[in-house]
């Protein structure tokens, strides 16, 4: 009993249920493990026994938590709801330090939700203040304040874009896989030409490097900065200023890139990132060696002085990287520590690579910043979306800068659920609740302001992560893992006021298990969902819809009529497919399930997995048929594309997104979840329905995406 309490007190749950109204018990193991991860010893009775009284003794002496969170909304003074902070003693006093300068007394009132309108409280600013306590009895105490807004903003209207993966996307011009050159072409022709509203991609988070790197962008080394492999070398400004030799060399290396792109668009290769990066590296590492102007060098030292020490220290662990390798928990000694005397010498005797690296996460934030200045000018109300992944590599660069905030030992996966018995290890270090409250949410603020500098809208993956996450000890089965809970509150407010900040939408990938209440709770706050066409269905009162964790079918799946369009959730961005689903092609013809029978993936016969696919989508065609929005009957699998998409525009969402392969056919899904080396996830260029690779150009020229876009722009601002 004492251990469960203990665990309660810190967010960690001893029971969760696998399927809806069935418990199932946390080994006391696990939670002894996830404790410890958490700086609580609760390995005997005494040492429960000691963390109750230590914990208890703590909030006695403790004024004020490490963090406030209050909202606020207009005409209304900044409000903790529902919870406010222990009692204050009577008599203290509050001051608070804005994050402006300023400084102003503080109504004790607005700690429980009931500060006057008028008033000091009344004029507190959105932001991260500083909050100090003095009690009658001289005690002090201070708190990170945080007042953001009652919700987050939105899409100015409805709207549509395409959805891709860029490295998918290549041109006449990329160098083996798409760049930030083709999002800025892709977002120009298609805000112009089909009066799109924005382009969503997958994480630009840096990678790992290896032999071979980890292609998955939801494995990242960094999501702070993004990848330079995205760069387009031609648009540097010092490549029009290579000469000679320099010049010769990188001719040479545009050659090997070409060669590269040839191979994947006419001979069926598969993309290469680490030969890409090669070749691109070589000729970055000519342009670092060309003066920079003083206009660009002025541009430079204010971007590394913004960027400060979180720069410093992503370049230092590229440049250590080179040297001793790419995972840091085998570096030598010292160099572990980012803050170590001995870090701090290499990073002097690495300088020049240091500063390589600076300036190629430079680089790359300004061809960001181009990209949406791009998509912005050609119409788009949000222009691009970027995509926040659930976690990073733990032998990367933020978990080697981080430590103190990722719990050690520890890594984030998923439950067992009715498609995933063994439930999953994604091998990524989660955040530790306690440090990121310890440190006014600074990582994970500090994090989304990186990511919004160039965005119109975030894409949230796993957005029930900031709620709960399902921890897994080291050298424990995915089942043996637990739920560790977070502070919905905080999580939220810091992400509604950097949202607010830089103007921009969030979108929520909620699809999976979802505990009650967290769909509401980001409604709320204005989040938008995400909604997917094969998983809308109307199920019983009590079962929860959407997809699982691994990708497929929730609910009851068939047993469930598809949904009338009218009865979707207006908030959200509904869509055919995802990144981790069928294209719709494939899903239609089937040819998903073959592919899944091929890998030795089903779970049951092909000859019944293949009837139930079949009589999914036959509901689905029947429905467009009684809707009108098949007239070309159900064997016309391109009218049939169309025809999903017709109906997603018949739906109040607020967002349209067209899966970009959709619009050609394409019948591979870019990843397929369960496969490792069985099949090429996230190496795939964009295709049509025979397999053969389509370019950027190709792309603008097809009858096939026009007829789908024409019918999207007519009716985009239906229903």
């Amino acid at each position: 009993m004492g251990r469960a309490q203990l665990a309660d007190l810190h967010g960690v749950t001893t029971s969760y249920e696998p399927v809806p109204g069935r418990s199932a018990p946390v080994p006391e193991d696990t939670v002894v493990a996830v404790l410890a991860a958490l700086g609580v010893d609760a390995s005997t009775p005494r040492a429960v026994k000691d963390a109750l009284e230590a914990h208890a003794q703590a909030g006695h002496r403790r004024l004020l938590p490490a963090t406030v969170v209050l909202r606020a909304a207009p005409g209304r003074a900044p409000h903790a709801p529902r919870r406010g902070l222990p009692a204050l003693p009577e008599g203290t006093t509050l001051r608070v330090d804005t994050e402006d300068g300023g400084s102003e007394p503080w109504e004790a009132a607005a700690l429980f939700g009931a500060a006057p309108a008028a008033g000091p409280a009344g004029e507190l600013p959105l932001g991260r203040h500083l909050l100090r306590a003095h009690a009658p009895d001289g005690r002090t105490a201070t708190a990170s304040l945080i007042v953001a807004p009652e919700r987050l903003p939105e899409p100015p209207e409805r709207g549509h874009g395409f959805l891709v993966q860029l490295y998918s996307l290549l041109s006449a011009r990329s160098w083996g896989m798409g760049d930030l050159g083709d999002l800025t072409e892709l977002a120009a022709w298609s805000g112009r030409t089909f009066g799109s509203d924005f382009v969503q991609v997958n994480p630009l988070h840096a990678a790992v490097p290896g032999a071979p790197t980890d292609p998955s962008p939801y494995r990242p080394s960094s999501r702070r900065f993004p990848d330079p492999v995205y760069l387009r070398i031609e648009d540097v400004a010092e490549f029009a200023y290579l000469t000679g030799e320099a010049r010769e060399r990188a001719g040479r290396a545009a050659c090997r890139a070409a060669a590269l792109r040839d191979a994947v668009l006419h001979d069926g290769a598969l993309i290469d990132r680490d030969a890409v990066w090669a070749a691109k590296r070589e000729a970055l590492e000519l342009l670092a060696a060309v003066p920079l102007g003083p206009g660009r060098r002025a541009a430079y030292d204010a971007f590394v002085a913004e960027q400060g020490q979180a720069l410093d220290d992503h370049s230092t662990w590229c440049a250590l990287a080179e040297v001793y390798g790419p995972d840091w928990r085998a570096w030598p000694g010292a160099l572990k520590d980012p803050r170590s005397a001995r870090t701090a010498r290499a990073r002097g005797e690495l300088l020049d690579r240091v500063d390589f690296h600076c300036r190629l996460a430079w680089l790359t934030d300004q061809q960001l910043a181009g990209a949406q200045r791009a998509a912005r000018e050609a119409g788009m109300r949000v222009g691009l979306v970027h995509d926040l992944a659930v976690g990073v590599h733990p032998h990367g660069a933020d978990a080697w800068a981080q430590q103190d905030a990722f719990a050690a030992g520890m890594s984030v996966g998923a439950p067992p659920d009715a498609f995933n018995a063994r439930g999953q290890d994604w091998g990524l270090p989660p955040w530790r609740p306690d440090a990121l409250e310890a440190t006014g949410y600074g990582p994970y603020r500090d994090l989304l302001r990186a990511l919004l500098r160039h965005a119109g809208a975030l894409r949230v993956d796993h957005v029930m992560g900031l709620f709960r996450l399902w921890w897994v000890p080291r050298g424990m089965e995915p089942h043996q893992g637990t739920y560790v809970r977070y502070d919905p509150e905080a999580m939220l407010g810091v992400l509604a006021l950097e949202a607010h900040r830089a103007g921009a939408a969030v979108l929520g990938e909620d699809l999976g298990t979802v505990e009650p209440g967290v769909r509401e709770a980001l409604a709320e706050r204005g989040v938008l969902g995400t909604s997917v066409l094969w998983f809308e269905r109307d199920y019983r009162a009590g079962e929860e819809g959407g997809a699982s964790e691994d990708g497929g079918a929730g609910g009851k799946g068939g047993s469930a009529e598809p949904l009338e369009p009218g009865r979707w959730r207006p908030g959200c961005l509904a869509t055919a497919t995802t990144h981790d689903l069928p294209s719709t092609a494939a899903r239609l013809t089937g040819d998903h399930v073959e592919l899944r029978h091929r890998l030795g993936l089903l779970g049951r016969p092909l000859a019944e997995e293949q009837r139930e696919d079949a009589r999914d989508v036959a509901e689905w065609l029947a429905l467009f048929g009684r809707l009108g929005l098949l007239p070309e009957g159900r064997a016309d699998e391109e009218a049939a594309i169309r025809a999903v998409h017709r109906y997603l525009l018949l739906t109040p969402a607020r967002l349209i997104g067209v899966w970009l392969p959709d619009a050609v056919g394409d019948r591979r899904p870019q990843n397929l979840p369960g496969t490792w080396d069985e099949y090429p996830n996230w190496r795939l260029p964009v295709a049509d329905a025979a397999g053969r690779p389509v370019t950027l150009e190709e792309l603008a020229a097809s009858p096939r995406l026009h007829a789908l876009m024409e019918d999207v722009r007519a009716a985009r601002r239906g229903p």
